[in-house]
C-alpha cells in the first residue's frame, strides 16, 4: 500500500472490477472520461491520475494520441521505466498503440509489471474487461509517459516485514533463498538473542517485485 496521493494506490483498488454487462465495454472509468461502451484502458489510467489530482500531458481515450502529446511535452521516455509511467504497448495484430497500463515496478532483463484496465487474465489483452495486474516483456512496449507530480510521493504507507517470518507465505521462499545465498541481510534462522539477526526490513512492493523475478528464473 503506498500514499493516496499515488495513482498506484488507486490503480491497487480497483484491481478485480470488470466491465458491466460483460462485452459492453461500460464501466465507471469509461463513464468518466465520456467514452462509455468505448475501449477503456486508456479511460482507466486517466480516471486513476484524476483521483489524486495528478495530470498527464492529454485528457484523451487515445494512446497514440496521448504518446504523441507526451512526445511534444517531453516527458516519453523508451527505457528505464519507473513506477507511475503510463506505459503503451503494441501487441501483435492491432494498432501500433493499442493498450495501456500504469507500471507498478520495472522487471529488469525483462519488462514491466503493470495494472491495466481492459485487459484479462488469460483472454484478451487489450479489450478483455477487467482491471488485471500484468507482466509484460519489453518486445511489446513501445515507450512510456512520465507523469510529473507537483508533489513527491512518498511511501510513507508501504508495509515493511522487520523478519523472515513476517514476509507473507507466498513471497517467503524467495525471501528465503536470497537471504541463504547473501543477497539479503538477515537469517533465514535467526538467533533471538541478537537483535540485528532479526532485521530485515523489506517493503512489501519489493518482495514482490523479487517473487516475480525468481518465478521468471531471473535469480537463479
Amino acid at each position: 500500500m503506498v500514499s493516496s496521493k499515488d495513482p498506484l494506490a488507486v490503480a491497487r483498488g480497483e484491481l478485480g472490477n470488470t466491465e458491466s454487462p460483460a462485452g459492453s465495454n461500460r464501466t465507471k472509468y469509461g463513464k468518466w472520461m465520456g467514452l462509455d461502451g468505448q475501449p477503456w484502458c486508456m479511460s482507466f489510467v486517466q480516471w486513476c491520475f484524476d483521483q489524486v489530482g495528478a495530470k498527464l500531458p492529454l485528457k484523451t481515450g487515445s494512446c497514440g494520441e496521448l504518446m504523441r502529446a507526451a512526445q511534444k511535452a517531453g516527458c516519453w521516455v523508451t527505457r528505464d521505466f519507473l513506477p507511475r509511467d503510463v506505459v503503451i504497448y503494441d501487441f501483435p495484430g492491432g494498432a501500433a498503440t493499442d493498450h495501456c497500463g500504469i507500471v507498478e515496478f520495472p522487471l529488469p532483463d525483462y519488462g514491466v509489471q503493470a495494472i491495466e484496465g481492459n485487459t484479462s487474465e488469460s483472454g484478451s489483452q487489450s479489450n478483455g474487461g477487467m482491471v488485471c495486474r500484468k507482466n509484460r516483456p519489453m518486445k511489446y512496449i513501445v515507450g512510456a509517459v512520465r507523469p510529473q507530480f507537483d508533489e513527491e510521493t512518498e511511501d510513507n504507507d508501504m508495509a515493511y516485514y522487520k523478519t523472515l517470518n513476517d514476509v507473507p507465505e507466498s513471497y517467503r521462499e524467495t525471501i528465503r533463498k536470497l537471504m541463504e545465498k547473501g543477497a539479503l541481510k538477515g537469517h533465514s534462522d535467526p538467533d533471538p538473542s541478537r537483535l540485528d539477526d532479526n532485521v530485515l526490513n523489506i517493503s512489501d512492493d519489493m518482495c514482490r517485485v523479487l517473487t516475480v523475478l525468481d518465478n521468471l528464473g531471473k535469480l537463479d
